[in-house]
């Protein structure tokens, strides 16, 4: 198996993109002759290594890197993207979960979105580009498993029920589970670049891409990677608070800026949402339990056929201010709404597909819907995916038990 130092020790720490300059501009350590440009020690007015004033304008003075710009080291181009389009050539779509904001749920759309393709019939790939708080593998039960080398590269770790969904985490390279990571920017970055080209994806449907909250090194470098690989698009997810909404508007200008197309916006936990049977009724004054007497004083079929939704968050003071409001106003999809449901939490506990686990659940269809939105905005919809592809009705899929999804059942899928 393979461990995070093995994995790094032929990558130069600093290898990958810098936040200094543009996207274009922050190439990273740069192979060229003598010095290497260095853009974790870049200043804060660097004007960016191919600029024709590297090395001489004002704002070098005093930077690290002024001997390297201006010999024209940092001008030589990376070769990483073209060898990031070489090694995924094989993958049809791909697809970046992003948020500007953390604890949005990025993790729990990647792995519900990865599990509902492959439970459809495709052959999917999740990588998991958040360095520091891997949350992938406990949410795919894959916890202890371990990466292992081949002749063609690393191989990713296969999700037991579901043998076409295939998986990369630096979770799987850690010790133990709660052992931190502790890099700076440069050293995070050089193990994506790692992931994206030594990992044998082989022949896939889907890459989905979770990566960490932000706009810094980690996508930065993702955008400078995989503009030769062509981005299929963004996977937005917001919940609906302004706290939330004014960072994931960052998000939003990031992809804008970087020229990653967008699919849509995913509104996660949009309200609380669980069967009325489920919930615990107590005394608000007292704290006493009043469950079992009240619910013996309703009748069963209402206990059955209710559930209690409850707005957590507060909504935005500015009407206009919602996450619907906010994909129309950049012109993009709104994917849906994904109710806050305590059965959805368990599934992504559990390391289930949420679906074929809790098919009743007030999160089922609805994230199933926002599927069929992605699938739309990617051009599929329930069309083939091409000529080529071994499916013949791809992403027809429901799970036994979604009552009344737009679905067509081919069964199978899923623990």
């Amino acid at each position: 198996s393979v461990g995070t130092e093995a994995m790094m020790s032929s990558s130069p720490e600093g290898g990958g993109a810098s936040s200094s300059g543009s996207p274009e501009e922050a190439t990273g350590v740069v192979p060229g002759e003598g010095e290497a440009f260095d853009g974790s020690k870049a200043n804060e007015e660097c004007v960016g290594p191919s600029h024709a004033e590297a090395g001489k304008a004002s704002s070098c003075a005093g930077c690290p890197n002024q001997t390297a710009c201006a010999s024209g080291a940092g001008k030589v181009e990376d070769p990483t993207p073209d060898l990031v389009r070489e090694r995924l050539r094989d993958v049809k779509h791909k697809i970046l979960v992003l948020s500007g904001k953390g604890g949005v749920g990025k993790s729990t759309v990647s792995t519900q979105l990865a599990m509902a393709l492959a439970s459809r019939g495709a052959s999917v790939g999740l990588l998991d580009v958040d360095i520091c708080g891997p949350s992938v593998p406990r949410m795919l039960g894959l916890q202890g498993r371990a990466v292992h080398n081949s002749g063609n590269g690393w191989s990713p770790v296969y999700v037991e029920n579901f043998p076409e969904l295939a998986v990369m985490s630096v979770g799987f390279l850690l010790p133990e589970d709660d052992k931190a990571i502790i890099w700076r920017g440069p050293r995070k970055n050089g193990l994506i670049k790692q992931f994206l080209t030594e990992v044998d994806w082989g022949d896939l449907d889907f890459l989905v891409v979770d990566t960490p909250p932000g706009t810094s090194d980690e996508h930065i470098s993702m955008a400078q990677y995989l503009k030769s690989a062509e981005i299929s698009g963004c996977v937005v997810v917001t919940t609906p608070q302004e706290v939330a909404l004014q960072d994931v508007r960052k998000e939003l200008n990031f992809c804008e800026k970087t020229k990653m197309p967008i699919l849509g916006v995913v509104e996660n936990m949009a309200h609380l949402a669980a069967p009325l049977a489920k919930c615990t009724f107590v005394d608000k004054v007292t704290g006493q339990n009043l469950t079992r007497a009240l619910k013996e004083a309703l009748p069963p079929d209402l206990l059955d056929c209710l559930q209690v939704q409850y707005p957590v968050f507060e909504a935005p003071s500015e009407a206009t201010a919602n996450a619907k409001n906010m994909a129309v106003r950049y012109g993009t999809n709104y994917l849906g709404a994904i109710p806050l449901d305590p059965d959805l939490t368990a599934a992504c506990e559990q390391g289930r597909y949420l679906a074929a686990a809790f098919p009743d659940s007030p999160a089922a269809i609805p994230f199933e819907k926002a599927v069929d939105a992605v699938l739309r905005a990617l051009g599929l919809g329930g069309s083939a995916l091409s000529s080529s592809s071994k499916l013949n009705n791809p992403y027809q899929y429901q799970s036994p038990g979604l009552v009344g999804a737009e679905h067509t059942n081919k069964g199978g899928g899923g623990p």
